[in-house]
C-alpha cells in the first residue's frame, strides 16, 4: 500500500511539472523576454517638425480669363478672312472684312455734301454781316451742314460693322466662314479666348465657409498632366450659397503662361488652409484605446515610456501631434505588439541610422 501511494505521488509530481513547462512554453515572446530580462527589439523614428497645411478638396471647371464669340453685325458677304484656326492675335487685329462697296460710295457722297454745306455756311456768315441775308438763313445752312456730318458719321459706323476685329489679345478658335459666305447678324465667325490666366470655378460645402478667404493658395491638378501642379489663389467667393446643394461657388485664378490649361477642363482642386509648423510622427506609431491615443517614446536609457498624445490632421502615412511630443523624440514604429510601459528595448534601426 505504501509503495502504491508513493508511485501515485510521483505521477502527480511529473504531471504538474509538465503543465508548468507547457505554460512557460505558451508565454508570449515579450513576456518571455521580460522574464529573462532581455531588451525588446524595436524600430524607432524621430518626431520631426515640418510644414503642415489643411487641404479642402473639390472639383472645378476651367474658364478663360476673357472669352467671346465673334459674330457678324450686319447682313453681307465675306470679302476677306485674315486669320487661321488657333492663331494668336493682338487686340485690334482685323480678322474678317465684309463687302463694303456700297457704304464706301455713300460715304464719299456724304463727305462731298458736307464739304459743300460747310462752304455755303461760311459764305452766308459773311453775307449776314453785310445784312444781305437773314440770320434764319444762316441757321438753316448750319443745320444742313451738321446733318451732312451726321450722315457721314453714320456711314462710318456701318463701315466699321463690316470690319471684325479682335477686342483683346488671345487665341482664336475654328474659322466658321470663308470668303464669299453670306452672313447674317449673329452668324458665328470664330471664338476668342485669353487663356494666359485661367479662372477656375469650383464649389465647396457651406461647412467650410469660415475657412475660405480671398488670397488663399490653391493647387490644381489635371488628368491630362498628372505630374504637374498648377498653383493659384482664390480671387472671389460667391455672394450666395446654393439652397439645393448647400455649397458656395469659389473662383480662383491660375497663371497659365504655357497655355497648357484649356477652357472647359476638369481640374482637381485643393485649397490650402491654415499653414503652420507641427510635430509629425508616422501614423503606424500611434495606438488608440477607446478615446485615448498614445505612442511609446524611447528615452536615453533605452526604456519605453507610454505617452498620451493629442493628434490633429493626417496625411499619407503621417499624423500631426498637437500635444505630448517634442521634435527629436524617438517613437516606436515596429515592435509595438511586444511593447509595454517601462520595457527595456534594443534599437534595431531608426530614422537617424542608429543600430
Amino acid at each position: 500500500m505504501e509503495a502504491r501511494a508513493g508511485h501515485t505521488l510521483t505521477l502527480l509530481s511529473l504531471s504538474l511539472l509538465v503543465l508548468l513547462l507547457g505554460a512557460c512554453g505558451d508565454r508570449p515572446p515579450a513576456a518571455a523576454a521580460s522574464a529573462a530580462g532581455k531588451p525588446v527589439p524595436v524600430v524607432v523614428q524621430r518626431a520631426t517638425s515640418s510644414d503642415w497645411v489643411d487641404r479642402i478638396q473639390a472639383l472645378g471647371t476651367a474658364h478663360a480669363d476673357e472669352s467671346v464669340t465673334l459674330t457678324a453685325k450686319t447682313a453681307e458677304t465675306v470679302a476677306r478672312v485674315n486669320f487661321s484656326d488657333g492663331q494668336m492675335v493682338a487686340a485690334g487685329d482685323v480678322l474678317v472684312e465684309l463687302t463694303d462697296r456700297t457704304e464706301v460710295a455713300q460715304l464719299k457722297e456724304a463727305q462731298a455734301a458736307f464739304v459743300e454745306a460747310e462752304k455755303q455756311y461760311q459764305r452766308l456768315l459773311g453775307l449776314v454781316k453785310q445784312g444781305t441775308v437773314t440770320q434764319s438763313q444762316v441757321d438753316q445752312q448750319l443745320a444742313a451742314r451738321d446733318s451732312a456730318r451726321a450722315r457721314s458719321d453714320a456711314i462710318r459706323v456701318r463701315l466699321s460693322d463690316r470690319v471684325i476685329t479682335a477686342p483683346f489679345a488671345g487665341v482664336l478658335g475654328f474659322r466658321m466662314v470663308s470668303p464669299g459666305t453670306l452672313v447674317q447678324p449673329g452668324t458665328v465667325i470664330t471664338t476668342l479666348d485669353d487663356i494666359r490666366t485661367i479662372k477656375l470655378d469650383f464649389s465647396v460645402p457651406e461647412t467650410f465657409i469660415s475657412a475660405l478667404a480671398v488670397g488663399q493658395r490653391i493647387e490644381a491638378r489635371s488628368s491630362a498632366y498628372p505630374e504637374r501642379v498648377f498653383e493659384g489663389v482664390v480671387s472671389s467667393l460667391d455672394s450666395r450659397v446654393d439652397p439645393i446643394s448647400r455649397a458656395i461657388m469659389v473662383r480662383a485664378e491660375l497663371p497659365n503662361p504655357e497655355r497648357l490649361l484649356k477652357p472647359g477642363m476638369l481640374l482637381g482642386v485643393e485649397v490650402l488652409n491654415r499653414p503652420r509648423t507641427s510635430i509629425t510622427v508616422p501614423e503606424v506609431s500611434v495606438s488608440a484605446l477607446r478615446e485615448r491615443a498614445f505612442v511609446y517614446r524611447i528615452d536615453d536609457a533605452l526604456t519605453a515610456q507610454e505617452v498620451e498624445v493629442r493628434i490633429g490632421a493626417r496625411r499619407s502615412g503621417e499624423v500631426e501631434i498637437l500635444e505630448g511630443l517634442n521634435a527629436g523624440d524617438q517613437v516606436v514604429t515596429e515592435g509595438l505588439v511586444r511593447m509595454r510601459d517601462g520595457a527595456r528595448v534594443h534599437l534595431v534601426s531608426d530614422a537617424a541610422g542608429t543600430d
